[in-house]
């Protein structure tokens, strides 16, 4: 079965993908910062029993303990978003991954459940139609931590009412390169939204690519939340466009230039570092979307994005502890081998 990422959605130019995550916490257990290690096996199991129930078709859940895990895979999970750095580094859990990686059900994270559905393009709808299914079966067999007032009650206060935080991944260079970031983020904060590097709170954005989401979750429905949010992520992508057009219309030769420059180190490097990648992969990827370059595919460029991690590489190669140099080489040759496609 195909991932999630070897797709391209709606805008899947600007777009990259959109996520929902709901927080849900079981009446039947303490919150988990009160819990011993043996309560929290314990609604590993019980949750994980209900969740072999969940019929999702041909994309079956495969459930995946932690500390069973090496810490290169532990890693991986979170270079392709499909856990928290807070999941792995709580240990003592397990990961419910679809086969295609677009749902994952964190069990034991900051709350019980962390339930995650991450789809192509620019979808918030299909997104949260998955996730809402999967919370609605688990709340057939567990009773959520429910307030008349606050909503759902959960670990941290800025998760209470709905629970739910849906953000989608953008590409943004062309804003990026005008400076207009700043004045951006400041005016989205303001309508109760944030933007965040590549990998959420506290992290860098690689290769231009922003995760905007939704901030506030008390006394607004869940409806309403992802409205809001596809409001400001429309604005934001008409920027974009027009940053592009600017940026075109001042120097078209630079443009295509630095454009074909990326894409020729890409399709014969021999060695190459995640960071430097995700700058090539950058102009290619704008170069694809305006029309520049074509040939190259967006689900290409997806699944490169999400495989060249250095744990990644690392496990796919079956090389635990590999050095840096010898992933860079490897990184250079599936870059390659994806671009002679």
């Amino acid at each position: 079965m195909n991932k999630w990422y070897d797709a391209t959605g709606k805008n899947g130019g600007i777009i990259i993908s959109s996520r929902v995550r709901l927080a849900r916490n079981l009446n039947a257990y303490r919150f988990l910062d009160r819990m011993d290690a043996e309560q929290q096996q314990e609604l590993n199991r019980a949750v994980t029993d209900k969740l072999m129930e969940l019929n999702l078709g041909e994309n079956k859940l495969e459930f995946i303990w932690t500390d069973q895990l090496t810490d290169d895979q532990k890693k991986s999970l979170v270079e392709r978003h499909l856990a928290s750095p807070d999941f792995i580094r709580r240990g003592n859990n397990v990961l419910a991954l679809s086969e295609d990686n677009s749902i994952s059900i964190m069990v034991n994270e900051e709350d019980h459940l962390r339930i995650q559905v991450i789809v192509p393009g620019f979808d918030l709808e299909k997104a949260y139609e998955t996730a809402n299914q999967c919370d609605d079966f688990l709340n057939e067999g567990f009773e959520y931590a429910f307030d008349e007032h606050l909503g759902y009650l959960t670990t941290c206060m800025t998760n209470l009412g709905t629970g739910l935080r849906a953000s989608v991944m953008m590409h943004l260079p062309a804003l990026e390169a005008a400076g207009a970031l700043g004045s951006i983020i400041n005016t989205v904060s303001k309508l109760g939204l944030t933007i965040r590097g590549t990998f959420g709170e506290g992290s860098n954005a690689y290769g231009a690519v922003y995760q905007i989401s939704n901030q506030i979750t008390l006394g607004i429905s869940e409806e309403q939340a992802i409205e809001n949010l596809k409001n400001v992520v429309n604005q934001i992508l008409y920027s974009e466009n027009e940053a592009r057009k600017s940026l075109q219309a001042r120097n078209s030769l630079a443009l295509e230039d630095r454009v074909y420059r990326s894409y020729g180190i890409l399709k014969y490097v021999r060695s190459i570092t995640a960071e430097e990648l995700y700058k090539l992969l950058s102009d290619v990827r704008m170069g694809v979307s305006m029309g520049i370059l074509p040939g190259v595919q967006l689900e290409t460029l997806n699944h490169l994005l999400a495989n060249c991690g250095e744990s990644t590489l690392r496990i796919s190669e079956s090389e635990e502890g590999e050095a840096p140099l010898v992933c860079s080489r490897r990184r250079a040759e599936l870059v390659r081998a994806a671009l002679e496609k």
